[in-house]
């Protein structure tokens, strides 16, 4: 049973990470929500720039690896994005979902002019209706198959 949602952000070096190795990482900053997810919990990820990639569910609580799988574009060169959960893949379209139709729609942005400032974060908290709104448009993405809008 799902217990809390998520919005990851990524890009789309990592974004192919997270769906070959179905692991997902976070630096330092991050570990304190990272050690917030339990198994079941629904993750969402945003792909810069502004898509949603798909839908994951955690199959473990968090835990610390060294091994670096993550790519660092953008990121110092010495980044690992050590803490890290199991994922199972939910729902990932072949191609992604725009997300700027989204934005007037979804509860945790609140301001709507300036909306990039809720996904500065490499994840967070976000309601389930917020959830239930995306999970019903990218199941309808992927069985049509081709990038949309919403």
């Amino acid at each position: 049973m799902t217990r809390n949602y998520w919005i990851c952000v990524t890009n789309e070096e990592n974004w192919t990470v997270v769906k070959q190795q179905k692991i997902w990482g976070v630096s330092e900053r991050y570990r304190r929500e990272m050690e917030e997810v339990e198994p079941g919990d629904a993750l969402v990820f945003y792909v810069k720039p502004k898509r949603i990639g798909g839908i994951f569910k955690a199959t473990s609580k968090s835990f610390q690896s060294d091994t670096k799988i993550f790519g660092t574009t953008g990121f110092s060169e010495e980044e690992v994005f050590p803490h890290r959960v199991r994922l199972e893949r939910m729902i990932v379209p072949d191609k992604p979902l725009g997300f700027e139709g989204l934005i007037p729609k979804l509860k945790f942005i609140t301001n709507k002019e300036y909306w990039t400032g809720h996904l500065r974060r490499a994840m967070r908290t976000i309601p389930e209706g917020d959830f239930e709104l995306v999970r019903s448009i990218v199941e309808k993405q992927e069985r049509r198959g081709g990038i949309g809008e919403v």
